[in-house]
């Protein structure tokens, strides 16, 4: 075997450990505890719990996730979890940018181009079900993530998450 190898069993071997200890935790705790990204956690999900498909299905699942009407946006880092609720603007492109302005407390500015991957979760976090759409650069990180947003009771939203299991079958 060799060191690459080695050095990638390792990372895959401390990431299901990771996993075993909290499996419906915060993804990138797991990750950071296995001391590998947040996609490599991704990767070793029960089959089905996240499909990822390629950066270049960008608009398609935008363009969708438009229509879906309020959702969660969350932006997680190492220092911020910042959480907005808002409907997603359409966008354009200009500048090096994809733009997202409208009436809507979700807007700025995205570096499109760094998006690698987008991955739809969906699994168990904290003991219900939780379905996201994650926008993946190639640091492995998530650039932001499109959640199906939750009712009073904190049930997931049944005509989000129907349209999220569409598109998810579209898209992969």
């Amino acid at each position: 075997m060799d060191t690459l190898t080695q050095s990638n069993g390792d990372r895959r071997e401390r990431s299901l450990a990771a996993l075993a200890e909290k499996p419906d935790g915060v993804i990138e705790q797991i990750a950071a505890k296995a001391e590998v990204t947040p996609a490599e956690v991704l990767a070793i999900l029960p089959d089905g719990a996240a499909v990822v498909v390629p950066s270049e299905k960008w608009e398609p699942i935008w363009k969708d996730l438009t229509s879906w009407g309020e959702i969660l946006m969350i932006v997680h880092t190492d220092d911020i979890v910042l959480e907005v609720e808002g409907s997603l603007p359409e966008g354009s492109e200009g500048h090096g940018w994809f733009n997202i302005h409208g009436d809507s407390p979700i807007g700025g500015h995205i570096r499109k181009e760094r998006c690698v991957s987008i991955a739809f979760v969906d699994r168990g976090f904290h003991g219900r079900r939780s379905c996201s759409v994650w926008f993946m650069n190639a640091d492995g990180k998530a650039m932001f993530k499109v959640f199906v947003r939750r009712d009073k009771e904190r049930n997931l939203l049944e005509d989000q998450v129907a349209r999220f299991e569409a598109l998810r079958q579209t898209v992969a």
